[in-house]
Formats: structure tokens, C-alpha cells, sequence
């Protein structure tokens, strides 16, 4: 009887959501009733304006007793400028004395065989002799593909906000695990933090630190740092009671406890959240190069904007092979065990350390002699721009008919469809529908918050660039889920496709968000269909992932009980694995939307016309107060998704006795 209820509900929603779009379209045109589809110009909240007015007022006229909010600004940069520059020193430019054309090379940069050998000692002395060679290859195809100085200025940053994300992620996390209360308070600004596209806050950041690599350090630990604060939060709570009464019967004061007890009893978790802040900072590369950062963003951005797709590719795939090389490693570290103390001497307790040592001080007297030592031959280097790009135009030339064909059926039968309806939503319909939406399924307190966040976007004038937003969102996360799914359950019932699965999973998951643009636009051209394309491609991995986790969680005895039962290999899978598993695929579905959202302000470099264009054209204009106004937009419809499947999926934890 209740799911009878249930299905009316939504039917009956459907229903008169279709009949007021419908209607309203046709209203609008006949009538020329725009105010139904777009929130009165008169009635608009006066953001823009008040943003704007506000930045200039901390710029300009802050002060906070002995210092400016300027004077902050420029603090907080020399602090990271600092370790920067040596890091960019040490790695590529060398350490000099003087200024311009005066300016005297007092030591060389390590060389690039020095850096493979450090890279390769962390690798084996993370795991074993398999992850250093894995490590080391991975720089060396760095030298060896002409990518080696924009590699080194990569990792240069990364080297610097990687520790500021963590170690500020882990104090924050402590501070929420400590007090309730300020946990409750950080959680929104986290939520904006993980939700506002990076484009949103470029332009303010802009403002207050300036133009150049420190802006763009700024924006990558903004960017990074939330997940940090999320794991420490759950890792900390996550460390059994009887671990603590141990050390409080140890006789620990609480700086003791919390730093011998509770974060060395946390640690594998916390290394997964260092992890994710590695290669969340290594997917703002490209993004923080519009402002200064320079490497391998910057080159994969320069081959975007010439629409050089072997150059971009090229780039691209060295962020590829730097982000495996950093993942693996760090992975490794989170599950690597405490190894017996060595005795012996120094050499016999650190012989890694001692090997790279003498290969640094080696290799910086042979480069003085033999320059190839110092820097990697440029006549040895190899380049598959060419490749990629022939590659790409004989796929163009050969398949251009099958591809147009497939292009034509989808826009005509499922995405302008679609966008025809959820453009024609009237927004006060909107803000009731979503209520009503949030009510049924997480109660009063999230329908509330529902409504007043959907209002603030019809307030915003933005209501229709929101619908494209959402239609776009809605198809993109429908064919990653619909192709997704199905690849995550082969990849849980088939190990030897799982390997085969989830290898290309990681490789779509470490590829940069711009990389996807090249090919696509050469492909399929501008437009919603060439978005949709690269969205799909972008978040297909967490429906993947999840669905696999999902289906391999399931209890071993529930499985022997349905064999027992009698029930086929379908019965099983339909009847008591994706239901038990049906948790875990909400979760997919949710962080699905959350990667689809965060792609498609990417894509409106490639002409779609939603929220991410008043973003990227508010960038591009300097223009703070409608870029920010435009990604709360984005961040309030993610924040309502990832309520609404939450809710969805604890639901159905709570009907499964979960």
C-alpha cells in the first residue's frame, strides 16, 4: 500500500510538472508572459553590486587593528611564495644570486636522473622494488617525451599546496572532531568549498592576491583541502573506544592522546585523504594556469585554445603519468605497516637515503662536464603529438558519418526533448516541485532548505541558464549511470574484467577535465551534444566504482542462502545483490552528479549556454559578483542533489536493517 502511495506521488508529480512546462512554453510565447519562465527583473536580489562593493572595501579600506586586510594578503603570499621559489629552484631553475642579466648560477637544479632516483627510492620505500620502478618510469617518461620543465613547475606546486591542504585539512578536521559545534559550522562552508566551480572564486582571488603562481596555489588548496577535513573528521571518530581508554589508562594528558593515540591510530585513513588532496591539486593544474600557475597546465591549455590536439594530448597524458606516479605512491603509504627498526650503521638503516645522496652529489659534478647528465638530451626526446593528432584525423575523416548519425538521433530524441521541458518549468513551480521533492524523501528540515536554495537561484535571474544547467546535468549523469552500472556489476562478477574496468577508470579519473575537450570538439564539434559527451566521460567512474564496491559488499551468507534457495545467477543479481547493494549505488549516482556539475562549467568553453558560461564569461570579464553569483547557482543545485541522495540512500540503508 505505501509503495502504491509512493509511486502515485511521483507520478502524479511528473505528471503536472510536464503539464505546467507544457502549458507555461506556450503561454509565454503567445502572451509574451516571460514571467512565468524567468523571475522578474524588478524583484532580483542586487548581489552582484553588494559582492563587488565588498571585495573593494577589503581591498581598499579593511583594517584590522595593526594591519590591512592588504597587508594580510601579501603575508599570506610571501609565506608561500617563499618555499616556491626554492622548490622551483631546486627542481628546475637552480640557485643564483644577483637580479636580471647580473644574476650569478651559485648551484645547479638536481638533475633529471636524480629526481627519477628519489622518486624511485620513495616507491620502494613506500611498498617494494615494483611501485619505485612504476614511480621512476613515470618521471622518466617525463624526460623522455620533451615534458620534463613543465613537469618540474608542476610539481613545484603541487609539492607546496599538497602540505598546506593537508596539514590545514588536518587541523581543521581535529578542531571538528573535538567541538560539534564548529563541525556543524564548517560543514556549509565545505559544501561550497567542494561545490562552487573553481571559475566562481578565480576572479576574487584575482583581487586579493594578484595575478601569478601564488593566486593559483591560493585557489588549488581552496580546492583541495575539503576532502581532508571530511576523512580526518570520520577517521578520528572511526578509531575504536578501547584504543582510547588504553591511553587514558596510559596515564596520556590530551595533546598526548590526541597525537600518540588517535592520529597514529588513523593514519591509513588519513593518507586517503592526502591522497585525494594530490589529485584534486593536480586537476586544478590546468585551471589554475589562467592564472599564473605555468607547466603542464599551462601547455594543455595553450594546445586547447590553438585546438592542437596532439600537443594536448601530449601534455595531458604527462599530468596522467605524474598523477599515477603521485596516486600509487601515496596509496602505498596509506597501506603500508610499521616495519621493524633497523640495527646496524647509517648506510645499513638508510641505504635509499645514502643511494640517492651520492647519485645527487654524483650527478651534480658529471653535469658540469657532461651536460646530458645535468638535463636530458632534447635530441633524445621523443614526441607523440604528431600521432595523436593523425590519429585523431583519421577517426575524423573515416567514422565522421557514423558519428554524425549518432549525434543527430540523441539530440532529436532525448536531449532537446529534455531541454524543452525543463525549460519550460515555471520557476515558482520549480521552487514547490523541489520541496515538495526534498519533503518525501528526507523529511521538513530538507524541504525547507530545498525551497529557500532554489529560490535564491530564481532570485538570482538565472532561472533558465539554472534549467540548462539541470537538463544537461539530468541527460549527462542518466548515460554514465545507464552505461556505468552495468560496467561496475561485470567488474564485481568478472575479476579479470574488474582489472581491466577499473584500470581504465583510474586513467579517466587522473585525466584532466580539459583534456576531454580536445578530441570532443574535434569529433563532435561545439554545442550541448559535445558537453554531454565529455561530461559522461568525466563522472562515469564513480557510478562504475560504487556499483563494483556495491556488489562485492554484499554478504557473503545472503549470496549461499540464495544458492541454497535455488535462484539463478539473474535471481541473485536482481533479487538479492543489487537490492542489498542499492545503498551504495545512490552514493555512485550522488557523487556522479557532483563530478557532472563540476565538468560542465568546464564545458562551456565549448559553447553550452548554462550556468558554467556566466562563470567562465564573468572570468573572462573580471567580473566578480556575477561569477560568484553564478556558482553559488551551480553549488546550491549540487548541495540539494547531494541532500536529497543522501537521504535517499540512508532510507534505504535504514529498510535493509543496514
Amino acid at each position: 500500500m505505501m509503495r502504491a502511495r509512493g509511486a502515485t506521488f511521483w507520478f502524479g508529480l511528473f505528471a503536472l510538472t510536464w503539464a505546467l512546462s507544457a502549458f507555461s512554453f506556450q503561454l509565454s510565447k503567445a502572451w509574451d508572459a516571460r514571467w512565468l519562465l524567468k523571475y522578474p527583473k524588478a524583484w532580483e536580489l542586487p548581489l552582484e553590486g553588494a559582492i563587488k562593493d565588498a571585495l573593494n572595501w577589503l581591498v581598499e579600506d579593511a583594517h584590522f587593528g595593526l594591519f590591512t586586510f592588504r597587508d594580510l594578503t601579501r603575508a599570506i603570499s610571501a609565506l608561500v611564495e617563499v618555499p616556491y621559489q626554492i622548490l622551483r629552484d631546486l627542481l628546475i631553475e637552480g640557485f643564483s644570486t644577483g637580479i636580471g642579466d647580473s644574476a650569478v648560477q651559485i648551484l645547479p637544479s638536481l638533475s633529471w636522473i636524480a629526481v627519477i632516483a628519489c622518486a624511485a627510492a620513495i616507491g620502494h620505500y613506500a611498498r617494494d622494488w615494483k611501485l619505485a620502478a612504476l614511480v621512476g618510469g613515470c618521471f622518466l617518461y617525463l624526460a623522455v617525451f620533451g615534458q620534463w620543465e613543465s613537469a618540474m613547475i608542476t610539481l613545484a606546486s603541487v609539492l607546496v599546496a599538497v602540505p598546506i591542504g593537508a596539514v590545514g585539512g588536518l587541523f581543521l578536521g581535529i578542531a571538528a572532531w573535538r567541538a560539534p559545534w564548529f563541525e556543524r559550522l564548517l560543514r556549509p562552508f565545505l559544501d561550497l568549498m567542494q561545490t562552487v566551480p573553481v571559475f566562481a572564486y578565480l576572479v576574487p582571488i584575482l583581487i586579493l592576491f594578484g595575478f601569478g603562481p601564488v593566486a593559483a596555489l591560493v585557489a588549488t588548496v581552496i580546492y583541495a583541502m575539503p576532502p581532508m577535513v571530511r576523512i580526518t573528521v570520520v577517521a578520528l571518530k572511526g578509531v575504536p573506544e578501547e584504543v582510547l581508554e588504553a591511553g587514558r589508562m596510559a596515564g596520556c594528558t590530551r595533546r598526548q592522546l590526541m597525537w600518540k593515540v588517535l592520529v597514529p591510530s588513523a593514519t591509513p585513513s588519513l593518507m586517503v585523504g592526502v591522497n585525494q588532496v594530490i589529485m584534486l591539486t593536480l586537476n586544478m593544474v590546468i585551471i589554475a594556469s589562467m592564472i599564473g600557475a605555468g607547466g603542464l597546465g599551462f601547455d594543455v591549455l595553450g594546445a586547447l585554445r590553438r585546438l592542437d590536439i596532439g600537443g594536448g594530448i601530449e601534455a595531458g597524458l604527462a599530468i596522467v603519468v605524474m598523477a599515477i606516479a603521485l596516486d600509487r605512491a601515496s596509496q602505498a603509504f596509506a597501506e603500508r605497516s610499521q616495519r621493524a627498526r633497523l640495527t646496524g650503521n647509517v648506510l645499513q638503516r638508510h641505504p635509499w637515503t645514502t643511494t640517492v645522496f651520492v647519485v645527487i652529489v654524483a650527478t651534480l659534478f658529471l653535469g658540469q662536464v657532461f651536460p646530458g647528465v645535468q638535463t636530458y638530451p632534447r635530441d633524445l626526446t621523443v614526441t607523440t603529438g604528431p600521432f595523436w593528432g593523425e590519429a585523431m584525423k583519421w577517426i575524423n575523416v573515416n567514422f565522421f558519418d557514423t558519428f554524425e548519425a549518432i549525434k543527430v538521433v540523441i539530440l532529436n530524441w532525448l536531449l532537446l526533448p529534455v531541454k524543452k521541458f525543463f525549460g519550460g518549468i515555471p520557476w515558482a513551480w520549480g521552487i514547490a516541485a523541489m520541496a515538495l521533492i526534498a519533503w518525501k524523501v528526507g523529511g521538513w528540515r530538507l524541504g525547507l532548505l530545498a525551497a529557500l536554495l532554489t529560490a535564491f537561484i530564481a532570485a538570482t535571474g538565472l532561472w533558465p541558464k539554472a534549467m540548462v544547467t539541470v537538463y544537461l546535468c539530468g541527460v549527462s549523469v542518466l548515460i554514465a549511470t545507464v552505461v556505468g552500472i552495468p560496467l561496475g556489476i561485470w567488474a564485481a562478477e568478472r575479476p579479470g574484467a574488474g582489472r581491466v574496468i577499473l584500470g581504465l577508470m583510474d586513467t579517466l579519473q587522473t585525466l584532466p577535465s580539459f583534456v576531454y575537450l580536445i578530441p570532443v570538439v574535434m569529433l563532435f564539434r561545439v554545442g550541448d551534444f559535445s558537453a554531454m559527451v565529455a561530461v559522461v566521460l568525466y563522472a562515469l567512474a564513480p557510478a562504475v566504482r560504487y556499483a563494483a564496491h556495491g556488489i562485492r559488499s554484499v554478504p557473503e551468507q545472503l549470496i549461499e542462502a540464495g544458492v541454497m534457495a535455488g535462484c539463478t545467477r539473474a535471481q541473485l543479481l536482481w533479487r538479492i545483490k543489487l537490492p542489498m547493494a542499492a545503498p551504495q549505488l545512490l552514493l555512485g549516482l550522488n557523487q556522479t552528479i557532483m563530478l557532472a556539475l563540476s565538468m560542465l562549467v568546464i564545458t562551456a568553453l565549448v559553447g553550452t549556454r548554462d550556468l558554467g558560461q556566466e562563470v567562465y564569461i564573468a572570468l573572462a570579464k573580471a567580473q566578480p559578483g556575477p561569477g560568484i553569483v553564478a556558482g553559488l547557482s551551480v553549488a546550491f543545485i549540487a548541495i540539494i542533489a547531494d541532500r536529497i541522495f543522501n537521504a535517499l540512500a540512508e532510507g534505504q540503508k535504514r529498510r535493509l536493517g543496514l
